[in-house]
């Protein structure tokens, strides 16, 4: 079951945990704690209101796969720590890719020339969240209206609170280019090309990808965690790990994730790699060229 998210702040290869829970990007612990509890007995198989059942069961992995890792982002001081510097980050790279930005929803266009940011960015995120988790369908467009006022909101912030011109929706198009595009009768259209949305999976694997592109290992191991933990048997979050593992000197930890990669993707790139790089070590290890406590581990036994 594939929850994909791509407004707002989710364009931007980031998991909005915000916009999940419904909750402005203020709000204290206290606040997030309480809301959470009531997402989750919304949710829960034992207490859902959904008729049904499929949506109960989406409920129920929603809020184990979603919800839960959501919530877990501040639950500790810190994961909230780590969590907001990543937004600092994203914040800027909204203001950066301004010119870019497209805004869909109603509400996060009112945010865009609101004249007291503040009680108008609180007011928009309380309203949806009310029925935020009424329903499948409701959940979904909720959590995408959210992260889009919370990109306009760090927007605005950045801008000393300055009012933005949003660009147009996407759903909104002028009916007379429309019909200065339309193909002649004569004309062959070629296929729209088909982009496949990127998972939550993905996009932690995105991250974790950047970790280590600056050796951020730990960091990246937490990403790619968070990835399995939504998909146990996401190929390419193993193979990263497998390389997380290979790098930091945990051989027979590396060893597993390939195995367990290599189960779900036979071909999978970077798996290969480090199965090869393993297979390396041990002939180096054959021949005594030991690194100690490494090498070693890969034989499963203790040194001679």
């Amino acid at each position: 079951m594939s929850f994909e998210m791509t407004k707002g702040l989710f364009k931007y290869d980031f998991t909005d945990q915000h916009a999940i829970l419904g909750i402005p990007l203020d709000a204290e612990f206290s606040d997030i704690r309480k809301r959470y509890m009531k997402i989750a007995r919304r949710l829960h198989s034992d207490t859902c209101s959904f008729e049904d059942q499929a949506d109960k069961d989406w409920a129920n992995q929603f809020l184990s796969k979603v919800v839960n890792p959501a919530y877990n982002k501040f639950s500790k001081e810190t994961d909230r720590k780590e969590y907001n510097l990543l937004l600092g980050t994203i914040s800027k790279r909204v203001a950066k890719e301004q010119a870019k930005m497209q805004i869909d929803s109603a509400a996060a266009r009112e945010l865009a020339t609101a004249k007291d940011l503040e009680e108008a960015y609180k007011t928009a995120v309380g309203k949806l969240a009310l029925k935020q988790y009424e329903s499948v369908q409701e959940t979904q467009d909720a959590i995408d209206q959210i992260s889009e006022l919370n990109m306009v909101y760090l927007l605005r912030k950045e801008l000393g609170g300055r009012e933005i011109s949003p660009g147009s929706s996407s759903a909104e198009v002028d009916p007379s280019v429309v019909d200065q595009k339309k193909p002649k009768s004569d004309e062959v259209t070629p296929s729209p090309k088909v982009t496949r949305k990127k998972s939550l999976a993905d996009q932690s694997c995105d991250r974790a990808q950047g970790f280590m592109d600056s050796k951020n290992y730990a960091k990246a191991t937490l990403e790619l965690r968070e990835a399995l933990k939504r998909e146990p048997k996401h190929s390419r979050a193993h193979a990263l790990l497998a390389m997380c593992y290979f790098q930091q000197d945990q051989a027979t930890m590396a060893k597993l994730e390939v195995q367990k990669a290599l189960a779900s993707d036979p071909e999978e790139p970077t798996a290969l790699e480090v199965k090869k790089k393993l297979e390396q070590a041990l002939e180096k290890a054959k021949k005594g060229e030991k690194k100690p406590g490494f090498f070693a581990s890969l034989f499963g036994g203790k040194k001679k």
